[in-house]
């Protein structure tokens, strides 16, 4: 007996295929009008996105020397995010430059950071640089600079007299020697790898200084750098791990230089048409984890 094609199943499958198409024909418009391969990841920075990405951007076919790189993410491990950086200016000898039309959180502002431009609009975000560990204890992932920032509060309290007994109790059982190290370590590196590429990277062509028109120093970059790792690190001034903050006030209170690409109509049409377009694919397929690399779709369900 031949089995009859499913009608409902091949339609969907064409209106797929149209869609992916559409996708497609968005991003050449972006990449024509920015210079540049474009590439999309919606998802964690975590293992094996560095692995899979590497495969992805070695099957491409390099014909602009630049790379915008479109990413939304809640964060992920600093060492992911460290080789995402790495394979992104490995094979890309011009300029990096990061679009976040929605959000780019802890590990995700980190990289951002590598970038030489980076461009948002009103509604975009970046977070503080608190990044992501796994716990030993319960197997989940935790912000460290919480973890570190309670255990210094219990230890505060227990110097000055005032720990209860409860929160003795909690200190005991909750709090790894080890853990408090490995946290640490993740602290120095984040701090650490965002002032050596805002140096490199983001500060490249920073000759003059905007308001007094001064020459910028090698010194002067690496100040800046000390003084926006500080503040993104700064937990009692976000108070949370998940807080997003705005482009406005990355500018103001953070001097961090932020294109806006709502100035440019042509610009924001053709982002917005792009990342709408794919948010809009994947959510209909159920997609948690997105790529779009080399004109190829490829969305995973967690």
């Amino acid at each position: 007996m031949i089995n009859k094609p499913n009608s409902k199943r091949l339609i969907q499958e064409d209106a797929d295929s149209v869609l992916k198409d559409l996708i497609n024909s968005y991003c050449e418009d972006l990449e024509k009008k920015l210079n540049s391969h474009v590439i999309f990841y919606m998802g964690p920075l975590m293992s094996p996105t560095d692995d899979l990405l590497k495969d992805k951007i070695e099957g491409l076919a390099i014909k602009y020397n630049n790379l915008t790189f479109v990413l939304e993410t809640d964060g992920g491990y600093i060492d992911v995010t460290k080789r995402i950086a790495e394979v992104l200016r490995h094979h890309f000898k011009g300029n990096v430059d990061f679009i976040v039309p929605n959000h780019a959180m802890s590990a995700g502002t980190i990289l951002v950071m590598s970038g030489n431009n980076i461009y948002m609009d009103y509604y975009s975000v970046l977070g503080p640089i608190d990044p992501q560990v796994p716990s030993d204890n319960e197997g989940k992932l935790i912000p460290a600079l919480g973890y570190l920032e309670q255990y210094k509060r219990l230890i505060k309290k227990s110097e000055n007299g005032d720990l209860t007994t409860a929160e003795m109790a909690y200190l005991i059982e909750k709090f790894d020697p080890a853990e408090l190290y490995k946290y640490e370590q993740e602290k120095e590196l984040s701090v650490s790898l965002l002032k050596e590429w805002l140096v490199k990277y983001k500060f490249k062509n920073w000759i003059k200084t905007e308001t007094k028109n001064k020459k910028v120093t090698d010194k002067m970059k690496e100040e800046r750098a000390e003084s926006i790792a500080e503040m993104l690190n700064d937990t009692e001034k976000w108070h949370s791990h998940g807080i997003g903050i705005s482009m406005e006030v990355l500018r103001r209170d953070v001097k961090l230089k932020i294109e806006d690409y709502e100035n440019t109509t042509d610009l924001n049409k053709k982002i917005k048409c792009y990342y709408k377009l794919l948010k809009d694919f994947a959510e209909k397929n159920g997609h948690a984890i997105v790529f779009h690399v080399n004109r190829e779709y490829d969305g995973y369900r967690v």
